[in-house]
């Protein structure tokens, strides 16, 4: 399935969730039992994962499925409410 079509795109939390717990793409796909180039489409939006992908995804990391896709797309960390800044000297 293509992610060209709008509404059947698929966002997901991959990247981050790989970041977080210091796993590698080679380490998500063994653990999956997916090629290493796998994560990297399901990471940059070209390929929508089945649901039974989806489902071990989440459960690799130990979440929810619906924390770690969506079919709209995240809110960006620096626009999530927070405390701000502090300015940058120079």
């Amino acid at each position: 399935m293509s992610a060209d079509r709008s509404g059947d795109a698929v966002f997901n939390r991959i990247a981050l969730l790989r970041a977080e717990q210091g796993v590698t793409r080679r380490e998500l796909a063994d653990a999956l039992g997916v090629h290493y180039q796998t994560v990297g489409y399901l990471e940059r939006g070209e390929y929508n994962p089945s649901l039974f992908l989806a489902l071990r995804i989440a459960e690799f990391f130990g979440l929810p499925v619906e924390v770690v896709f969506s079919t709209t797309p995240f809110p960006r960390i620096s626009d999530v409410a927070g405390p701000e800044r502090p300015a940058v000297a120079g």
